[in-house]
């Protein structure tokens, strides 16, 4: 479960980082997805220190995919209005 979480908050992060905007929705699902699994294998004690890694990307790759989503909505939204 913390490796799972790691690999998801880190494919969100990337996401985040090279999408355009238009992959931000997905990012955001798969970083939330790495925050739900990242709070269950927190349980485990063997996989904490993963899942808590885990966790931290996951909360940095959806609020970074979110802002790009949103920034990449407000910048055609602003193209609507002055077209």
């Amino acid at each position: 479960m913390g490796v799972a979480s790691l690999v998801l908050g880190i494919i969100s992060i990337v996401i985040g980082v090279f999408s355009t905007g238009s992959l931000g929705w997905l990012g955001a699902i798969l970083g939330v997805i790495g925050i739900i699994i990242g709070i269950q294998g927190k349980k485990v004690p063997d996989q904490a220190s993963f899942a808590q890694a885990g966790f931290i990307c996951s909360i940095i790759g959806t609020v970074l995919c979110l802002l790009t989503f949103i920034a990449c909505a407000a910048c055609v939204g602003c193209l609507a209005l002055i077209a």
